[in-house]
């Protein structure tokens, strides 16, 4: 996520508590999708897109902050 600003990313970890937050939840979040994908962690299929429709807001609300971030 975000590979192309590596750079900008890791200055918005270090200096903005809730963007710290918000990326170790999309984080854990995906380790998630990706064990119910895998099927280490069996999960219903409604469960399952809703776990990755949070993942999409949360990422979402990350990508705002990062062009945020670029303005300021």
């Amino acid at each position: 996520m975000f590979e192309s600003q590596k750079d900008q990313m890791e200055i918005m970890l270090k200096g903005n508590e809730e963007f710290r937050r918000l990326y170790n939840h999309h984080q854990q979040l995906e380790k998630r999708v990706v064990a119910a994908e895998n099927g280490t962690a069996p999960m219903e299929d409604l469960a399952l897109n809703q776990l990755k429709r949070e993942k999409l807001r949360t990422k979402d609300q990350l990508t705002r902050m990062m062009e945020q971030g670029q303005a300021a």
